[in-house]
């Protein structure tokens, strides 16, 4: 299955010129936008995984600003048409990308460059540090079928 019901991608261009470059990542008229509830940035240094989250009422935007990611998604909705599916995105300044995460579906990424990697995430709900929207996972001994290991070829 090469797809989980809820997510979806924006392939983001980026407009260089003399003085640099300029990306937009996400418009208020973009189909991918429901509503805002804050802005933050997280970073990954080289190899480092930081998993499995999920949510569940917001909504996650990712995109990687600074270096490469391996992002992995894991529906695990009970009634969900897409359960048990497992979605992986090699994202960031070589592929930039908006992603859309929907609610109750796990998510994870890793560092997969050799310098520090930056997300920016805009999600629907602010952050409540009284009683958050997060459920974690250990990265490596839980239930998702995903190996983190750097695939070699």
């Amino acid at each position: 299955m090469d797809t989980i019901d809820g997510v979806r991608i924006k392939e983001l261009k980026i407009y260089p010129d003399d003085r640099g470059r300029v990306m937009e990542i996400l418009r208020c008229d973009d189909d991918l936008f429901d509503r805002f509830g804050q802005v933050y940035i997280t970073t990954a240094f080289p190899g480092v995984v930081k998993a499995w989250h999920l949510h569940k009422k917001q909504t996650d935007h990712f995109c990687v600003v600074k270096g490469m990611m391996k992002v992995a998604l894991y529906d695990d909705r009970a009634t969900s048409t897409t359960r048990d599916a497992l979605l992986v995105f090699h994202m960031g300044e070589h592929r930039p990308l908006l992603l859309l995460i929907p609610p109750g579906v796990y998510h994870g990424f890793q560092c997969i460059g050799t310098e520090e990697a930056i997300v920016v995430n805009c999600p629907t709900e602010p952050y409540h540090p009284e009683a958050p929207d997060e459920f974690r996972l250990h990265p490596h001994d839980n239930h998702i079928p995903f190996d983190w290991r750097i695939q070699d070829g």
